[in-house]
């Protein structure tokens, strides 16, 4: 039938060659492969008459309510679909949660399944650490990246540990880059400036827990919610180290990481760099 009539094969354009090699007749080769025969011509006259098969299906919805959703949900990056949904039907666009729940999903928006229960497992560590004061140095280190650009247009970024209770500053890592590795590498040079000023590994502090015998951190580092912070390296390093806890403080709270964040700010760059380097004064 299609060889007489000339037109296009249609969509089973494979089947068809298979079809035609055979030498089968449509009717014969829709009763073959289970297929009603009206389905198959109807395809067939859509393919030659330049037709999609099927879709894209309109979406109104989507389309009056994509950008507000796509809005609320940059603005607010802790809330899930249903508090975007919400304040989508506030602003009168009457809409589905499904509806949101899609358009999220498709801009990569979507929170994880475990994020709130991520955050209320770092609030209880946050609540942990500060719980007290520290009494003393080398109870709670905070960590951040800073950046010192140079006159040629160059940026350097310093990462290092501050004690919270004497405002000491261990050794700066100087890097062109502010990653993960950047990190690790910052926390290294405070364990080992701790060694070189006390004469022994930060581990030899640790207290042994007398139900499970594993040692007990003692110092917590603390940082903001940065990439390299929250990397799986990042926190595999301080796994990896019983002597070393880790908390994040709040997003958009700089001031949980205030004696950091400081530092940053009005200590002397050049003073920084120097200290970094190890270059004279």
């Amino acid at each position: 039938m299609e060889e007489v009539r000339g037109g296009p094969a249609g969509p089973f354009e494979d089947l068809e060659v298979i079809r035609t090699e055979a030498g089968m007749s449509t009717a014969r080769f829709c009763q073959l492969v289970d297929m009603p025969e009206r389905t198959w011509r109807r395809w067939q006259a859509k393919a030659r008459a330049g037709k999609q098969s099927k879709g894209p299906w309109p979406q109104p919805a989507r389309e009056v309510a994509g950008r507000l959703a796509v809005q609320h949900a940059l603005a607010h990056p802790a809330w899930g679909h249903r508090k975007v949904w919400a304040m989508v039907r506030h602003d009168r666009h009457v809409v589905s949660q499904a509806t949101v729940l899609r358009l999220l999903r498709d801009e990569g928006l979507l929170l994880p399944a475990a994020y709130q229960r991520e955050r209320r497992q770092l609030a209880q560590r946050r609540k942990a650490a500060f719980a007290t004061d520290p009494t003393g140095p080398n109870q709670v280190w905070q960590l951040d990246f800073s950046e010192f650009e140079t006159t040629s247009g160059g940026t350097w970024r310093l990462a290092g540990c501050r004690d919270y209770w004497s405002k000491y500053e261990h050794a700066f890592h100087l890097s062109p880059t502010a990653n993960k590795h950047d990190a690790i590498a910052a926390v290294e040079l405070a364990l080992a400036d701790y060694e070189a000023l006390f004469g022994h590994p930060l581990r030899d502090q640790c207290s042994v827990d007398d139900t499970t015998g594993k040692l007990l951190p003692v110092v917590t580092i603390v940082t903001d919610n940065g990439g390299p912070f929250r990397s799986f390296h990042f926190e595999a390093f301080i796994e990896l180290h019983p002597e070393l806890a880790h908390v994040r403080t709040r997003v958009r709270t700089p001031g949980q990481n205030g004696s950091r964040e400081g530092a940053d700010g009005f200590h002397d760059p050049v003073t920084r760099l120097r200290h970094a380097t190890g270059l004279p004064g």
